[in-house]
């Protein structure tokens, strides 16, 4: 029962006298209709009543003399279909009682409890509570799409048929599923797309890689899970997937990847910068950098004596020095290296157009 409804029952029943006598009225009732075989007698106050009564609201009966330690049956005979819980400390005038219906159960009113009073004549207000079982309704078919026996016998189907709801296919051959592998049931109890069938998927063999090879079975096509992993032949760099992978639609993961060859450094007689560090080209292995490195060149201030700096990209063989890389000629190498555009003052950034 709301607990709210619960604490004013309770406080109408505590403070009921002392708020009565002084104003000389009930104040509006808090249950429904009362059961009453007769009323006590009508009065005003205390002094209309003898000296075992009191000037009481009682209910339909309104101001009565009524004795307040008069008491009402308990306690009340058991019923299998509901239950009664006193929600007073005693079961004399003005006390409560809740009768709640078990599950399943409800009274006339369609609730399933009710609150009774202790009346002046020692009765429970309102008819005797009947809980009457509750009739469940019949659940509603539920709907579903079919599934002819052609698909059953050869698919493992995952999920329900019901509207609303979606399967997925899996081949019981342990082949591929060829179309949706997911469908869904619709509300006009028809499949959103065609059943799919089970067919046996190939891949063809993927293109040959120059100045690399292919590590796997030579075969005219590849099932599905196949893999092809792939390697480049020496100073050349793979640039794309190692692996490739078969997929179910007949086609491979990714496409085969290329094998970049090295660059030769263009500069010879100016040090470069590879990999963060300054360098004379002779000094690195047959003067060559893989594909992908960046190499950065020096280049001479059009007219100050100070250097400036550029950087390439080695890409599948093809290094090209900047535009405005000079290289040193053999005497200025010769006699005056400390003049090289790699060796002179930087220029500041300003300087730089």
């Amino acid at each position: 029962m709301d607990c709210a409804l619960l604490l004013l029952l309770s406080l109408w029943a505590l403070i009921g006298t002392a708020s009565l006598q002084a104003s000389g009225s009930c104040p509006e009732r808090l249950l429904g209709e009362e059961r009453r075989r007769s009323c006590p007698r009508h009065c005003k106050s205390d002094r209309d009543c003898g000296n075992k009564r009191q000037c009481l609201c009682d209910g339909q009966c309104g101001l009565s003399c009524v004795a307040p330690g008069r008491t009402c049956p308990w306690p009340l005979p058991h019923s299998e279909n509901s239950e009664v819980h006193l929600l007073s400390p005693t079961h004399s005038f003005s006390a409560l009682l809740e009768v709640r219906c078990k599950q399943g159960f409800a009274l006339p009113s369609g609730l399933d409890v009710t609150i009774r009073r202790c009346q002046g004549d020692r009765q429970w207000s309102g008819d005797e509570p009947i809980c009457t079982e509750v009739e469940t309704p019949e659940p509603a078919a539920v709907k579903t799409c079919l599934l002819p026996e052609d698909v059953t016998d050869i698919f493992d189907i995952q999920g329900d048929a019901t509207v609303g709801t979606a399967i997925r296919y899996r081949c019981l051959s342990g082949s591929d599923v060829v179309g949706s592998s997911e469908n869904f049931c619709q509300d006009n109890q028809t499949w959103q797309y065609p059943h799919p069938i089970c067919k046996k998927v190939y891949c063809e063999p993927p293109r040959e890689v120059e100045q690399g090879y292919v590590v796997a079975v030579h075969k005219t096509e590849y099932e599905v899970g196949f893999d092809i992993h792939y390697l480049c032949k020496k100073n050349f760099l793979l640039d794309g997937p190692q692996k490739v992978t078969c997929l179910s639609n007949g086609s491979w993961s990714a496409s085969p990847p290329y094998c970049r060859a090295r660059c030769l450094i263009s500069a010879v007689r100016s040090r470069v910068v590879i990999g963060g560090v300054k360098r004379w080209p002779f000094d690195i292995t047959d003067a060559m950098v893989p594909h992908g490195e960046n190499v950065t060149f020096y280049c001479k201030h059009p007219h100050k004596q100070c250097s400036f700096t550029t950087t390439q990209t080695c890409f599948d063989g093809n290094l090209q020095p900047p535009s405005c890389y000079l290289e040193p000629t053999w005497l200025q190498y010769q006699l005056f290296p400390h003049r090289l555009v790699s060796e002179v003052e930087a220029c500041e950034p300003d300087d730089v157009e």
